[in-house]
Protein backbone atom coordinates (compact mmCIF):
# COMPACT_ATOMS: atom_id res chain seq x y z
CA UNK A 1 0.00 0.00 0.00
CA UNK A 2 1.03 3.33 -0.90
CA UNK A 3 -0.22 6.35 0.43
CA UNK A 4 1.08 10.47 0.63
CA UNK A 5 0.74 13.89 0.76
CA UNK A 6 1.35 16.50 -1.70
CA UNK A 7 1.33 14.35 -4.89
CA UNK A 8 -0.91 12.04 -7.13
CA UNK A 9 0.32 7.93 -6.91
CA UNK A 10 1.09 6.46 -10.42
CA UNK A 11 -0.84 3.55 -11.56
CA UNK A 12 1.99 1.26 -13.47
CA UNK A 13 4.07 -0.96 -12.29
CA UNK A 14 7.40 -1.77 -14.18
CA UNK A 15 7.07 -5.65 -14.46
CA UNK A 16 3.77 -7.17 -13.26
CA UNK A 17 3.38 -7.45 -9.44
CA UNK A 18 0.69 -9.90 -9.59
CA UNK A 19 -0.34 -9.46 -5.79
CA UNK A 20 -0.98 -5.88 -5.78
CA UNK A 21 -3.99 -3.94 -6.01
CA UNK A 22 -4.52 -0.95 -8.06
CA UNK A 23 -7.10 1.57 -7.44
CA UNK A 24 -8.14 4.38 -9.45
CA UNK A 25 -6.93 7.75 -8.48
CA UNK A 26 -9.42 10.21 -7.18
CA UNK A 27 -7.61 13.43 -7.31
CA UNK A 28 -6.54 16.19 -4.49
CA UNK A 29 -7.86 18.12 -2.01
CA UNK A 30 -6.59 21.53 -0.59
CA UNK A 31 -5.23 20.56 2.79
CA UNK A 32 -3.40 23.77 5.10
CA UNK A 33 -2.40 25.83 1.71
CA UNK A 34 -0.89 22.33 0.35
CA UNK A 35 -1.96 19.71 -1.94
CA UNK A 36 -2.50 16.59 -0.14
CA UNK A 37 -3.72 13.35 -2.21
CA UNK A 38 -6.26 11.21 -0.29
CA UNK A 39 -6.52 7.98 -2.35
CA UNK A 40 -5.07 4.51 -1.40
CA UNK A 41 -3.15 2.47 -3.69
CA UNK A 42 -1.69 -0.72 -3.40
CA UNK A 43 1.83 -1.91 -4.82
CA UNK A 44 4.45 -4.01 -3.16
CA UNK A 45 2.31 -6.02 -0.18
CA UNK A 46 4.80 -6.41 2.20
CA UNK A 47 4.69 -10.09 4.48
CA UNK A 48 4.39 -9.99 7.96
CA UNK A 49 7.11 -9.88 9.88
CA UNK A 50 10.40 -7.87 9.76
CA UNK A 51 9.57 -4.34 8.88
CA UNK A 52 6.08 -3.90 8.42
CA UNK A 53 5.57 -0.10 7.27
CA UNK A 54 8.36 2.32 5.52
CA UNK A 55 8.15 5.89 5.33
CA UNK A 56 10.03 7.82 2.37
CA UNK A 57 10.63 11.42 2.83
CA UNK A 58 12.94 14.66 1.51
CA UNK A 59 15.72 16.37 2.69
CA UNK A 60 15.37 17.31 6.30
CA UNK A 61 18.59 19.49 6.42
CA UNK A 62 19.15 19.11 10.64
CA UNK A 63 15.28 20.20 11.35
CA UNK A 64 14.58 18.02 13.80
CA UNK A 65 11.10 18.88 13.89
CA UNK A 66 10.60 16.90 10.88
CA UNK A 67 10.32 13.86 13.66
CA UNK A 68 7.27 15.87 14.77
CA UNK A 69 5.25 14.38 11.92
CA UNK A 70 1.95 12.70 13.54
CA UNK A 71 1.92 9.77 11.13
CA UNK A 72 5.38 9.02 12.41
CA UNK A 73 3.68 8.96 16.23
CA UNK A 74 2.31 5.16 15.15
CA UNK A 75 5.49 3.80 14.01
CA UNK A 76 7.19 1.04 15.87
CA UNK A 77 9.48 -1.36 15.90
CA UNK A 78 9.09 -3.12 12.34
CA UNK A 79 8.53 0.13 10.84
CA UNK A 80 11.01 2.71 9.08
CA UNK A 81 11.48 6.56 7.43
CA UNK A 82 13.89 6.34 4.63
CA UNK A 83 15.65 10.23 3.92
CA UNK A 84 16.17 10.66 0.63
CA UNK A 85 19.63 12.96 1.04
CA UNK A 86 20.75 16.17 2.72
CA UNK A 87 19.62 14.80 6.40
CA UNK A 88 21.68 17.25 7.84
CA UNK A 89 22.07 16.00 10.85
CA UNK A 90 25.57 14.78 10.31
CA UNK A 91 27.18 18.28 10.10
CA UNK A 92 29.95 19.28 12.71
CA UNK A 93 30.64 16.86 15.34
CA UNK A 94 29.82 19.17 18.24
CA UNK A 95 28.45 17.35 21.18
CA UNK A 96 25.15 19.15 20.63
CA UNK A 97 24.69 17.26 17.44
CA UNK A 98 25.59 14.33 18.45
CA UNK A 99 22.74 14.52 21.76
CA UNK A 100 20.08 14.67 18.90
CA UNK A 101 22.05 11.61 17.09
CA UNK A 102 21.39 9.57 20.18
CA UNK A 103 18.01 10.91 20.10
CA UNK A 104 17.10 10.12 16.58
CA UNK A 105 18.56 6.60 17.33
CA UNK A 106 15.97 5.93 20.19
CA UNK A 107 13.19 6.15 17.66
CA UNK A 108 11.08 2.49 17.37
CA UNK A 109 11.45 2.75 14.34
CA UNK A 110 14.16 2.65 11.83
CA UNK A 111 15.74 5.89 10.70
CA UNK A 112 17.55 5.08 6.82
CA UNK A 113 18.94 7.87 4.89
CA UNK A 114 21.20 8.57 2.36
CA UNK A 115 23.53 11.08 1.78
CA UNK A 116 22.79 14.20 -0.14
CA UNK A 117 24.80 17.27 -1.03
CA UNK A 118 24.60 18.92 2.54
CA UNK A 119 25.91 16.12 4.61
CA UNK A 120 29.02 15.74 6.12
CA UNK A 121 30.80 12.79 4.50
CA UNK A 122 34.36 12.71 6.09
CA UNK A 123 32.30 12.41 9.65
CA UNK A 124 30.15 9.84 8.02
CA UNK A 125 32.76 7.44 6.74
CA UNK A 126 34.11 7.26 10.18
CA UNK A 127 31.15 5.00 11.25
CA UNK A 128 31.35 1.48 11.87
CA UNK A 129 29.97 -0.64 8.87
CA UNK A 130 27.46 -3.31 9.08
CA UNK A 131 25.16 -5.57 6.61
CA UNK A 132 21.84 -4.53 7.24
CA UNK A 133 18.83 -6.73 5.09
CA UNK A 134 21.25 -7.88 2.50
CA UNK A 135 23.28 -4.68 1.93
CA UNK A 136 25.75 -2.44 3.79
CA UNK A 137 25.14 0.53 6.03
CA UNK A 138 27.02 2.84 8.55
CA UNK A 139 25.41 1.91 11.93
CA UNK A 140 25.26 5.61 13.13
CA UNK A 141 23.11 4.95 16.55
CA UNK A 142 20.40 2.73 17.68
CA UNK A 143 18.28 2.61 14.88
CA UNK A 144 19.49 5.27 12.84
CA UNK A 145 21.24 3.79 9.84
CA UNK A 146 22.72 5.42 6.56
CA UNK A 147 22.43 3.06 3.07
CA UNK A 148 25.69 2.22 1.70
CA UNK A 149 25.83 3.86 -2.04
CA UNK A 150 25.54 0.84 -4.31
CA UNK A 151 23.76 -1.43 -2.26
CA UNK A 152 20.88 -3.51 -2.60
CA UNK A 153 18.53 -3.98 0.71
CA UNK A 154 15.99 -6.85 0.41
CA UNK A 155 12.46 -5.79 3.04
CA UNK A 156 9.97 -8.33 3.02
CA UNK A 157 10.58 -9.81 -0.46
CA UNK A 158 11.04 -6.15 -1.91
CA UNK A 159 14.19 -5.19 -3.19
CA UNK A 160 15.64 -1.35 -2.73
CA UNK A 161 18.23 0.01 -4.71
CA UNK A 162 20.32 3.02 -2.77
CA UNK A 163 22.88 5.24 -4.61
CA UNK A 164 22.94 9.01 -2.95
CA UNK A 165 24.85 11.72 -3.36
CA UNK A 166 24.44 14.71 -5.60
CA UNK A 167 26.40 17.91 -7.03
CA UNK A 168 26.28 20.79 -5.32
CA UNK A 169 25.07 23.86 -7.65
CA UNK A 170 26.80 26.58 -4.76
CA UNK A 171 30.03 24.52 -4.32
CA UNK A 172 32.05 27.18 -5.57
CA UNK A 173 30.92 29.09 -2.30
CA UNK A 174 31.37 26.25 -0.49
CA UNK A 175 34.85 25.38 1.27
CA UNK A 176 36.14 21.91 0.96
CA UNK A 177 36.00 19.95 4.46
CA UNK A 178 34.03 22.22 5.89
CA UNK A 179 30.59 22.85 4.34
CA UNK A 180 31.16 21.30 0.63
CA UNK A 181 33.14 17.39 0.33
CA UNK A 182 34.43 16.79 -2.94
CA UNK A 183 32.73 12.28 -2.42
CA UNK A 184 29.64 13.99 -2.23
CA UNK A 185 29.32 12.47 -6.06
CA UNK A 186 30.26 8.34 -6.01
CA UNK A 187 33.83 7.14 -6.73
CA UNK A 188 34.18 4.50 -9.64
CA UNK A 189 34.43 2.12 -7.50
CA UNK A 190 30.72 3.05 -6.01
CA UNK A 191 29.22 3.22 -9.35
CA UNK A 192 30.93 -0.22 -10.52
CA UNK A 193 29.85 -1.62 -7.03
CA UNK A 194 25.81 -0.47 -8.30
CA UNK A 195 26.09 -2.20 -12.06
CA UNK A 196 27.37 -5.13 -10.00
CA UNK A 197 24.61 -5.32 -7.92
CA UNK A 198 22.09 -4.84 -10.48
CA UNK A 199 23.28 -7.47 -12.45
CA UNK A 200 23.16 -9.81 -9.71
CA UNK A 201 19.21 -9.04 -9.66
CA UNK A 202 19.16 -9.08 -13.23
CA UNK A 203 18.54 -5.35 -13.41
CA UNK A 204 15.39 -5.42 -11.59
CA UNK A 205 14.18 -3.90 -8.42
CA UNK A 206 10.99 -2.43 -6.97
CA UNK A 207 12.17 0.76 -5.76
CA UNK A 208 15.14 2.83 -6.30
CA UNK A 209 16.55 5.31 -3.98
CA UNK A 210 18.32 8.52 -4.88
CA UNK A 211 19.04 12.37 -3.75
CA UNK A 212 19.25 13.52 -7.08
CA UNK A 213 17.79 12.27 -10.39
CA UNK A 214 18.30 10.79 -13.64
CA UNK A 215 19.54 13.55 -16.02
CA UNK A 216 16.49 13.25 -18.40
CA UNK A 217 13.93 13.60 -15.34
CA UNK A 218 16.26 16.43 -13.75
CA UNK A 219 15.71 18.27 -16.82
CA UNK A 220 11.73 18.28 -16.58
CA UNK A 221 12.21 19.34 -13.05
CA UNK A 222 14.69 22.04 -13.64
CA UNK A 223 16.58 23.15 -16.74
CA UNK A 224 18.82 25.05 -14.58
CA UNK A 225 20.64 21.87 -13.78
CA UNK A 226 23.47 21.06 -15.54
CA UNK A 227 24.00 17.08 -15.80
CA UNK A 228 27.11 15.32 -14.47
CA UNK A 229 28.37 12.25 -13.88
CA UNK A 230 26.07 10.60 -11.47
CA UNK A 231 22.74 12.07 -13.02
CA UNK A 232 24.10 10.53 -16.47
CA UNK A 233 24.44 7.15 -14.86
CA UNK A 234 20.95 7.27 -13.07
CA UNK A 235 20.12 8.10 -16.63
CA UNK A 236 21.57 4.80 -17.73
CA UNK A 237 19.84 2.65 -14.45
CA UNK A 238 16.26 4.17 -15.72
CA UNK A 239 16.95 2.69 -19.27
CA UNK A 240 18.09 -0.85 -17.78
CA UNK A 241 16.65 -1.21 -14.71
CA UNK A 242 12.88 -2.48 -14.22
CA UNK A 243 11.68 -0.71 -11.50
CA UNK A 244 8.44 -0.08 -9.94
CA UNK A 245 8.82 3.22 -7.84
CA UNK A 246 11.79 5.77 -7.77
CA UNK A 247 12.10 7.82 -4.61
CA UNK A 248 14.08 10.99 -4.48
CA UNK A 249 14.58 14.24 -3.06
CA UNK A 250 17.51 17.23 -3.78
CA UNK A 251 14.98 19.63 -5.24
CA UNK A 252 12.59 20.32 -3.14
CA UNK A 253 9.88 19.76 -4.22
CA UNK A 254 7.07 17.49 -3.61
CA UNK A 255 5.60 16.24 -7.13
CA UNK A 256 5.31 12.95 -9.54
CA UNK A 257 7.09 12.80 -12.68
CA UNK A 258 6.55 10.33 -15.70
CA UNK A 259 4.28 8.57 -13.43
CA UNK A 260 7.22 6.32 -11.31
CA UNK A 261 9.49 9.51 -9.68
CA UNK A 262 8.15 10.26 -6.53
CA UNK A 263 9.99 13.52 -6.09
CA UNK A 264 10.17 14.84 -2.38
CA UNK A 265 10.45 17.29 0.19
CA UNK A 266 8.35 17.57 3.25
CA UNK A 267 6.10 15.08 1.72
CA UNK A 268 5.54 11.58 3.64
CA UNK A 269 4.89 8.52 1.20
CA UNK A 270 4.02 5.35 3.04
CA UNK A 271 4.59 1.58 1.84
CA UNK A 272 3.21 -0.90 4.16
CA UNK A 273 1.47 -4.64 3.91
CA UNK A 274 -2.43 -5.14 4.97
Amino acid sequence: MIRGFCGMVPQRAAYPCPAARYTRHIGIIPYLGALAYHEIVNILPMERGGLRMIYFTGDMHGDRGRFNAWKLRWLGEKDALVVCGDFGFLWNGSPEEEEILQWIGKRRYQVLFLEGTHDNLDLLERYPVEEWNGGLTHRITGNLRHLIRGQIFSIQGKSLLALGGGESQDASFRKAGENWWPQELPSEEEYEEAVRNLERVNWRVNCILTHCAPTSIQQKLDRNYTPDRLTDFLQMVKRRCQFDYWFLGHYHRNCVVDDRFIVQWEQMVELQWE
